[in-house]
This record gives structure tokens, sequence and C-alpha cells, in this order.
């Protein structure tokens, strides 16, 4: 049976990725993105739509999409406050949570980070676990939480961070093993595999893929 698909955050390190899977894949017959700006890339069951975030009610017959994939993500540098960046990590997927939930979507894949936890003392993963928190409380057929570690691919823009952590922890990748498996780096296009596996697979209500389960689904 054909599907239908909405990613938000296409033009992401993993929405990109995840935009040439599912147009790939022929399980969907349409693929829906919204995004800031235009993109180059085009497909017979690509739909484009350009507009701004904070106007999501304007767009919301792309949410009766059968899965929203929710790719959007930030960091502090780029948000420059706390405020915006919890608008873009929190309020921005939760709402689109919400509209997709009212508008019938069964399915709601997002990206998350390990460590997440409402209750952390790092604002980072306190708001990604607030946000978990939050969707679990929706009526969603299947609901799927990534939770990837440092992701590795090249970037439209130039992240200090990341490339730093790129270079300390890529030479000690064998020494995370056993426990501490789940803190290795994995590739933004094998986050983008396993969610679109996840969401083809049965559904199953909540489910969690950590790092390392991202690792051994692409191995």
């Amino acid at each position: 049976m054909s599907r239908s698909a909405l990613v938000l955050g296409s033009t992401g390190l993993v929405g990109r990725e995840l935009l040439k899977l599912l147009l790939k894949e022929d399980t969907y017959n349409n693929v829906a993105v919204l995004t800031r700006r235009e993109i180059v890339t085009c497909h017979p069951k690509l739909t484009k739509s350009v507009g701004n975030l904070d106007e999501l009610e304007r767009y919301r017959d792309l949410f009766k999409a059968d899965d929203i994939y929710c790719c959007l993500g930030t960091t502090m540098k780029k948000a420059k406050s706390r405020e915006n960046f919890r608008r873009v990590d929190y309020e921005y997927p939760l709402q689109a949570a919400n509209m997709a939930c009212s508008s019938g979507a069964r399915r709601f894949l997002v990206i998350s980070a390990i460590g997440a936890n409402k209750s952390s003392p790092f604002f980072y993963n306190r708001v990604k676990g607030e946000l978990e928190s939050e969707l679990r409380s929706l009526p969603f057929k299947s609901l799927i939480v990534i939770r990837p570690s440092l992701l590795l691919g090249k970037r439209e823009e130039f992240r200090f961070g990341e490339k730093l952590g790129e270079k300390i922890t890529l030479p000690l990748e064998n020494l995370f093993q056993g426990p501490f498996r789940k803190y290795r780096p994995v590739k933004a296009s094998d986050v983008a595999l396993t969610m679109v596996s996840a969401a083809l697979g049965t559904d199953k209500g909540f489910q969690v893929y950590e790092s390392d389960e991202i690792l051994r689904s692409t191995e």
C-alpha cells in the first residue's frame, strides 16, 4: 500500500540524506518538504513548499501525510540564545507533531539526541528530553525517536564544535565498545536509513533508537 511522507528539515545533514532515500523508496508515492528556502532537488513525486516555520498552521494540508519525518534542529551558536534554540528544537517539532496527529498521520519520526532527558542539568539534553516526553502523550500509532551521537557528514554550513569532535573521536573509534558503543560517531546517511527502515517496519508504538542500534542496523 502506497504512503505519503512529509519531511521537515530536509536541507539539514540528515534531512538531505533522508529525502534521497524517500524519493527512491517505492512505498512512497508522494514526498512533501517544507523548507525556508527553495531547494534544487526535483522529482515526479516530490512536492515542495517554501515557508516560515513560525507560520506552520498555514501548511496544515501537508500534515495529512501518513508519515511525518522531523529532522529540525540547530545549535546554540547558530541560535544565539536559549529562547531561539528552544523554538527550533522544541516548539516547532511539538507543534508539527500536534498538527500531524490532528490531521491523521500514523507515524511521527523525530531526531532527538543521545542523553536526552527532561531532568538533565544540561540545557541541550533537557530540551530534547522535554520534547520526547510531550510527544509520548500524543496518540500516534507509531512514535519513533532517533538519538544519534555525533553526526558525521558534509554540512552546508561549517560547525566548528562538531568538526573538532570528529577529529578527536574518529581516531578513538575502536575504544567505543561495550556500554560506550552508543557514543561512537554515526553517519548521517545511516541515521536516515534507520529512520526509513523503522517507518516501514512493524508499528510498535513508542520506539527509541540509540546510536549503537543505528550502527547495528546498518552494518
